[in-house]
């Protein structure tokens, strides 16, 4: 760079000094670069000097990069701050931000600009960005290899132990016709009791694994049948709208929202100290809807997060499902309302 151009640069101290980039385009061509800004692309200030933006800035990028130079020459644009990516003397991706402003230099007009090498930062955004995708990946396996699980242990609940259970209740009423000792009699009265109870135990635990009502009749009766347990279980008031409803799901995509809405009430009866539950299901807009809405203490005042592993595994699993779910306060400002959106298209 010669003497002149050095004379028409503000501020020279500075700017050679600064540990921005700085650089002075005319024509397409760099006419200054201090030694910070040349540094980035591995060339010295002197290199650089001279060199058109094509041979500094990635192909992909030139028709942008040149676009808005044109763009503030013009003076459509005055100043521009947007994301960019150069080629390093070594052929490597240079990642950078830069803010440029339209100036008269030597009385014609150039931009003057600022550049931020961003490449370590893209770098661990992608980094971020494949560990959360791998973490994502593995959610689906748990989530796929737990239902698995769950249906095999239900299965083996209800045909081995439940079948013993049901022999052993055969068996002790055989005794029982053939005794008439009323010592006996009553302890085989125990003994059946014991084993109704165990075996209605073996039905509901298998239930709560794998509700056969789902795969049998759907997810609204599936739905339904949860609400009630869950009434009984906790005395809160619950209901389900419609009364009826018929929407075409896949196994897995119903158990899917089964289990969010599982992990709903589980969340309600933990934290909400509420004495109602109002769910809703319906279709809009080519989406699947569903509300869970209680009339508790809401989010502020219980010990429910957006960070809770429950609230992160319902929100994952909508994730999966390619919907959203909410979180937020119920009607009125009271209580908490839960809201799943999953799209109906994908269920095809």
């Amino acid at each position: 760079m010669d003497d002149e151009t050095m004379e028409e640069i503000p501020f020279r101290g500075l700017v050679e000094q600064s540990l921005a980039g700085m650089y002075v385009i005319q024509d397409e061509v760099f006419q200054y670069s201090n030694a910070t800004f040349a540094g980035m692309f591995g060339y010295t200030a002197e290199e650089l000097t001279g060199m058109h933006l094509k041979d500094l800035v990635a192909p992909d990028c030139l028709q942008q990069v040149v676009g808005n130079y044109h763009l503030r020459v013009s003076g459509e644009r005055p100043s521009i701050r947007f994301t960019t990516r150069g080629v390093h003397k070594n052929g490597s991706l240079v990642h950078l931000e830069v803010h440029g402003s339209s100036l008269d230099f030597r009385g014609r007009p150039a931009v003057v600009g600022v550049g931020i090498n961003i490449t370590e930062q893209v770098r661990q955004q992608e980094d971020l960005q494949a560990s959360r995708e791998r973490l994502r990946e593995l959610a689906r396996y748990i989530n796929t290899m737990r239902e698995e699980q769950r249906s095999r242990i239900a299965r083996e609940l209800h045909d081995v132990v439940g079948g013993i259970l049901t022999s052993m209740k055969l068996d002790i009423q055989r005794i029982n016709r053939r005794v008439d000792d009323p010592e006996v009699t009553g302890i085989v009265d125990d003994l059946l009791g014991l084993v109704q109870e165990s075996i209605s135990a073996v039905r509901l635990i298998s239930e709560d694994l794998r509700p056969g009502i789902l795969d049998h009749l759907g997810l609204h009766a599936a739905l339904q049948s949860a609400l009630r347990q869950f009434s009984e279980r906790t005395e809160i008031a619950a209901t389900l709208s419609p009364g009826h409803f018929d929407v075409e799901l896949s196994q897995s995509r119903a158990t899917a929202i089964y289990r969010i809405f599982q992990e709903a009430l589980t969340n309600i009866a933990r934290h909400a100290k509420a004495h109602r539950v109002e769910v809703s299901l319906a279709t809009d807009d080519g989406e699947l809807h569903l509300d869970i809405v209680d009339d508790g203490q809401g989010l502020a005042h219980s010990n429910r997060t957006g960070k809770s592993i429950g609230l992160v595994g319902m929100a994952e699993r909508a994730r999966e499902l390619g919907g959203t779910l909410s979180i937020g306060e119920g009607a009125n400002a009271c209580g908490t309302r839960i809201s799943l959106r999953i799209p109906l298209e994908l269920n095809q």
